[in-house]
């Protein structure tokens, strides 16, 4: 089953320099029918003003992963950790027991950002921070696995969660399939492009819920760029 959720009907708003859409209820935008899907809790998609961004602020116990999409994105936090990911590249913050960060956009134009977050498996950690690239090329029928809690994913960042962060980027007419078991749940959102997921058209910004499917057959209308997480139902 593959529920359609357009980028339309998302909460969210516009702050002026934050323009930010809710996939699941976050803030100001509550629906009890979309509080989290399986493990995964946010899925916020964010466009940042020049020369602003996200004052420090802490968090707890929560895997946060920021999927780059334009722009870049400039991270310091309370162990020190500082670096710039830029459009394409992914970084991942596991809050454990605490950490203190902010995320600013340094740059001349808007950076836009997917802001995810997914329930650790494992509590009571020290709080860590990494970050990797993205290949840029278009995928050949298969998607990039950038965060895992899998240890099969060995090139992937970890994170405390037995959850998956895969991308994949198609030409028009480009094939991918993603398979699963049909227990898991998958929320995908297409970044950029048009595609056909196992019968069902995704738009710009529109994300997809899927549950009881097992094979995902992806068919890109235009060159499309995805990307889904993979969790426990």
């Amino acid at each position: 089953m593959i529920e359609l959720r357009p980028f339309r009907k998302l909460g969210g708003g516009n702050h002026g320099w934050l323009d930010t859409r809710h996939h699941f209820s976050f803030a100001d935008y509550q629906d009890p029918k979309r509080m989290n899907w399986g493990r995964m809790r946010v899925w916020n998609d964010d466009t940042i003003a020049p020369q602003t961004g996200f004052a420090p602020h802490s968090h707890q116990e929560m895997e946060i992963i920021t999927y780059v999409r334009q722009g870049a994105i400039t991270h310091q936090d309370s162990l020190g950790n500082s670096g710039r990911t830029a459009a394409g590249d992914v970084q991942v913050m596991s809050a454990g027991t605490g950490i203190q960060h902010s995320e600013y956009n340094f740059e001349s134009e808007d950076t836009k950002i997917f802001q995810i977050w997914i329930f650790p498996d494992l509590k009571g950690l020290p709080p860590s921070w990494g970050v990797r690239p993205f290949p840029k090329q278009p995928s050949r029928g298969k998607f990039e696995t950038l965060a895992s809690g899998f240890d099969e994913d060995h090139d992937a960042l970890r994170i405390r969660a037995e959850a998956r962060l895969a991308a994949a980027t198609l030409d028009r007419g480009g094939h991918a399939e993603y398979t699963l078991d049909i227990a898991r749940k998958v929320y995908l959102v297409v970044a950029s492009g048009q595609i056909e997921v196992n019968g069902v058209i995704v738009g710009p910004g529109d994300g997809a819920a899927v549950q009881n499917e097992s094979v995902l057959r992806f068919l890109a209308h235009r060159r499309s760029e995805i990307v889904l997480v993979d969790v426990a139902g």
